[in-house]
């Protein structure tokens, strides 16, 4: 082989091993970030065979139990349950929730799997139209009876809830 051919191959080798040492770093770095989309009954059950581990970062989509909603006085804490067709799961969350977030209302929560059926959300998501769900999500949650503002007495509460 012609010493210029060489270099030349040695070159395109070295390019393509550090390209693909790139793409494998960025690949394994994504895996750490990557939050995986669970409902209350694949909390329980697991998904594809497989329960998600005490301490892992996930989402969990759900309806917000009517009834369940504590607010703590002294501070922004909020708890609640989720249900989608099964057992329940409940979420614990420190910050403002989301204008639309009430119960019987769907709502997607980020957060930590503290026990194995308590979450520690960081943020709270409220569905903002009542019609539209994913299919997947929506093949789930089927029984359940999406409670819609105009349904609710929301007048009749006190503030002292």
């Amino acid at each position: 082989m012609h010493p210029r051919r060489k270099k030349r191959l040695f070159a395109v080798s070295a390019i393509v091993v550090v390209v693909g040492g790139a793409i494998g770093l960025m690949l394994y770095a994504l895996t750490q970030s990557i939050d995986l989309f669970y409902t209350p009954s694949e909390i329980f059950d697991g998904k594809n065979g497989k329960k998600p581990a005490i301490g892992q970062r996930l989402r969990i989509g759900g309806m917000v139990v009517p009834g369940s909603v504590k607010r703590d006085q002294e501070s922004l804490g909020v708890s609640f349950d989720l249900v989608d067709t099964g057992p329940i799961v409940t979420v614990s969350y420190h910050g403002i929730l989301p204008d639309l977030f009430r119960e019987g209302q769907g709502i997607v929560a980020t957060g930590i799997l503290t026990d194995s059926n308590h979450i520690e959300a960081h943020e709270v998501l409220a569905k903002h139209d009542e019609e539209y769900m994913p299919p997947d999500l929506a093949e789930k949650m089927k029984g359940i009876k999406h409670i819609k503002p105009s349904e609710a007495n929301y007048g009749a509460k006190t503030s002292g809830e």
